[in-house]
C-alpha cells in the first residue's frame, strides 16, 4: 500500500492508510487521495477522501516548529470539550500522537460545508444585509465561546487565566525571538508600551487565540457553521480576542502593503468592527474601555505570526501560496500597533 505519487507535501497516504487500518479499522474503504486546503498560513490541513468519505486532517508545519506553537491534541481536545454547546465546532474524529506516521502528529475532523470567506469577491455579492447578518452572528458566536463555563465542559486546566496577558506577552517576544532574521522597527518598542499598560482581566474564558471570519464556515444560513484553527486556544483574556478579530476585521484590509487575503476591506458590504464591538458588548456584558490596549496587542501579534511565517518561507520549511509577500506586512502591523497606543514607530510619542 505505496504512497500515491501525486501526495501532497507533508502527507504520505499510503503510511496514513497503514494506521487507519491498524488503528481505526473500517474508517476509511480504498485508496486515500488527500490535496492541501488554500488559506492555511501556520498548521497545514488538508481533504482527505477513501472515494466515498471525506474528511480534514491537520498537522504541524514541515519545519520550523516552535515549542507549545502546534499542539495537535490541544485542538483536538477543544472541539471535542465544545461540541454540543453554544459554540459551532467540527466533530472530531481521531487524534495520532506519534510523529512516526506520518512525519507529525495530526488530527482528523469532519468536513464542514459551506463558505470560507477569504477575498473581496466573495464578499461583494454578499449584500449589506447579508453581510450584516455574517457579521453579528460572528460576534455572537464569540460572545457564546467566551460566556461557556470552562469546567462545565472538562477545560478546567485548559490553561492558567491568572497572569494569562503578561505569559502571552513574554510568549510572543520568545517566538519573535526565535523567529527574527532582520531588524524590525517599531517590534521592541511596541512591546515594552505593551508590557508597561497590561489589562485586568474581567472573566477567565476559554480563547479561540486567532478568532477570524477566514478561521470560521459560514453555512447557506448566513450563520456559523464551525469554528476552525483552535492550535492557539486557552484559558484566558477574552477580550484578547476580540481585539484580534477587530484587526483583521478591518484594520489588515486598511493597510495596502500587508499581503493578507481578507474579506473585510474598505468598501466591502460587511459593518465596521466597532459595531462588532457593541454586539459582542450587549452579548458579554463585559466592559471594553480598554479595548485599545488589546487591539494593539493584537496588531503585535499578527506582527509575529507573520513574521513566523516569513522564516518558514525563507527557509523553504512550508507550503502554500503568498508566503514570499508575508513578510512585508509585518512593520506596518507593528506602526499600527503603535498608533492604536498613540505612538509613532521612531518613538516620538504622542
Amino acid at each position: 500500500m505505496s504512497a500515491m505519487s501525486d501526495d501532497p507535501p507533508g502527507l504520505d497516504t499510503g503510511r496514513l492508510r497503514a494506521y487507519l487500518d491498524r488503528e481505526h479499522p473500517g474508517f476509511a474503504d480504498g485508496p486515500l487521495r488527500a490535496e492541501v486546503i488554500a488559506g492555511g498560513r501556520s498548521n497545514l490541513t488538508y481533504t482527505v477522501t477513501d472515494g466515498r468519505g471525506r474528511w480534514v486532517l491537520r498537522r504541524p508545519p514541515l519545519g520550523h516548529v516552535l515549542a507549545t506553537a502546534h499542539d495537535m491534541g490541544r485542538e483536538y481536545r477543544v472541539m471535542g470539550a465544545l461540541a454540543g454547546s453554544p459554540v459551532p465546532v467540527p466533530r472530531v474524529h481521531l487524534h495520532c500522537p506519534d510523529p512516526e506516521v506520518i512525519g507529525a502528529p495530526f488530527y482528523v475532523m469532519e468536513l464542514v460545508e459551506g463558505a470560507v470567506l477569504r477575498t473581496p469577491e466573495q464578499a461583494v455579492p454578499l449584500g449589506r444585509a447579508r453581510a450584516e447578518h455574517i457579521a453579528r452572528d460572528l460576534s455572537d458566536v464569540l460572545a457564546a465561546l467566551h460566556s461557556v463555563p470552562p469546567a462545565e465542559v472538562g477545560l478546567a486546566d485548559f490553561g492558567r487565566p491568572d497572569g494569562y496577558l503578561h505569559r502571552q506577552l513574554a510568549r510572543w517576544r520568545k517566538q519573535l525571538d526565535a523567529s527574527r532574521s532582520r531588524p524590525l522597527a517599531g517590534a521592541d518598542e511596541l512591546a515594552g508600551l505593551l508590557a508597561g499598560a497590561v489589562p485586568q482581566a474581567q472573566r477567565a474564558a476559554v480563547v479561540h487565540g486567532d478568532f477570524r471570519l477566514d478561521n470560521c464556515v459560514v453555512g447557506p444560513d448566513d450563520t456559523v457553521a464551525a469554528v476552525l484553527d483552535w492550535e492557539m486556544s486557552t484559558l484566558g483574556d477574552p477580550l484578547a480576542d476580540l481585539g484580534l478579530l477587530c484587526v483583521y476585521w478591518d484594520r489588515v484590509g486598511a493597510l495596502p502593503v500587508l499581503p493578507l487575503d481578507t474579506a473585510v476591506t474598505p468598501g466591502s458590504p460587511f459593518p465596521s468592527s466597532e459595531r462588532l464591538v457593541e454586539w459582542y458588548a450587549a452579548s458579554s456584558g463585559l466592559d471594553l474601555a480598554p479595548l485599545p490596549w488589546y487591539v494593539a496587542f493584537g496588531h503585535f501579534k499578527l506582527a509575529v505570526i507573520s513574521e513566523g511565517i516569513h522564516f518558514r518561507h525563507i527557509h523553504g520549511q512550508t507550503v502554500g501560496e503568498g508566503f514570499d509577500r508575508i513578510g512585508a506586512g509585518v512593520e506596518p502591523l507593528l506602526a499600527a500597533g503603535l498608533a492604536t497606543l498613540g505612538h509613532r514607530p521612531d518613538g516620538a510619542g504622542r
